[in-house]
């Protein structure tokens, strides 16, 4: 077994949901990094049902998307979008994929913070899934909506807090 690596619990730590980015493009080989972490995922009998979209600032779709969400303006300054999706005919069990799907999209953040680029997961946009779906000419009957991710060089350092660990046990161990 290798020895334990502190930098993959620092970047855990350290990653932040960054909402404002600069106008630096983001570079293919990055992005390509950034899927390649996604699909190393785990999934339920190793199904791997994620598929992806990546949408650019040369994209029209990008400026279109941005009627699809409340934060349209983190769609506007992001240099790239990522779109995940599961493509039905792969999923075996809603819960096990949808879980699979937020692991997905957690290995894209840390892969994003890890090239010291920024990114924010955007949920809300599943809201609107529908329009989404039709606007970027995908279907339905084949793909689901998990999220967005905005990314790009960060524009400001993110902040959070978390509750204590103590709050958060069923049970004290």
């Amino acid at each position: 077994m290798p020895p334990p690596d502190p930098t993959i619990l620092q970047t855990i730590l350290e990653r932040r949901s960054i909402r404002e980015f600069t106008s630096k493009p983001v570079a293919t080989e990055d992005l390509r990094r950034i899927l390649d972490a996604g699909r190393w995922a785990p999934s339920g009998l190793n199904n791997q049902p994620w598929r992806f979209l990546v949408l650019q600032n040369s994209d029209p779709r990008k400026e279109a998307l941005q009627s699809c969400t409340k934060y349209s303006h983190v769609v506007r300054q992001a240099a790239a979008l990522i779109g995940v999706f599961l493509k039905k005919s792969e999923m075996y069990h809603d819960v096990k994929d949808h879980q699979a799907a937020g692991a997905c999209i957690q290995n894209m953040l840390l892969a994003i913070h890890g090239l010291g680029l920024g990114g924010v997961w955007l949920g809300e946009i599943i809201n609107q899934e529908a329009d989404v779906l039709k606007m970027l000419h995908l279907d339905s009957e084949l793909l689901r909506l998990m999220a967005f991710i905005a990314l790009g060089h960060p524009g400001h350092s993110g902040s959070s807090t978390r509750c204590p660990l103590a709050d958060l046990l069923l049970e004290d161990f």
